[in-house]
């Protein structure tokens, strides 16, 4: 099942309207370009974490995979300063495996601006990962919450 969610950064997020039995959910955004940030204005960034801490280890994991097997430059960082759709899914009590991507930007909320290579890595990255098949679950990374195979739970 693919579930889009849009919505402008005030604070609601992802925090209702995810279907029940959703196994991820990954937070299409922007990679903050700055100082002491390692995101680019040409790579998809891949959040480690953001201000509510840490998302998904082994998702996190398989992403930047995906990134190298298929050459889709990409950049992990960490957002300690910035909130995420994903992370109000979780602040909702969502149980989702979760995940934040998006294109390099410079300049959030002024005049933002990008490459076009950082917005073809991410649409390069969402085809990679929906052309995933269901059965290409984590289930033996260490820190990663185990899951069944139909991805419908993960076990605490």
């Amino acid at each position: 099942m693919l579930h889009l969610l849009v919505g402008l950064p005030v604070g609601f997020g992802a925090s209702s309207g995810i279907p029940e039995g959703t196994g991820e959910l990954i937070a299409v955004d922007m990679g903050a370009v700055g100082l002491g940030q390692e995101s680019d204005e040409y790579s998809v960034a891949i959040c480690a974490k953001d201000s509510t801490g840490p998302f998904d280890y082994c998702l996190r994991e398989r992403l930047v995979e995906l990134c190298r097997q298929q050459g889709i430059p990409c950049k992990v960082d960490i957002y300690p300063h910035y909130g995420s759709d994903a992370a109000a899914a979780l602040r909702a009590g969502n149980d989702v495996v979760t995940g934040l991507i998006g294109p390099g930007i410079d300049a959030s909320h002024n005049l933002e601006r990008t490459h076009r290579k950082a917005l073809l890595a991410t649409v390069r990255l969402i085809l990679a990962y929906l052309e995933l098949s269901v059965g290409e679950i984590c289930l033996d990374v260490p820190g990663a919450g185990e899951r069944v195979r139909n991805g419908s739970k993960r076990k605490r």
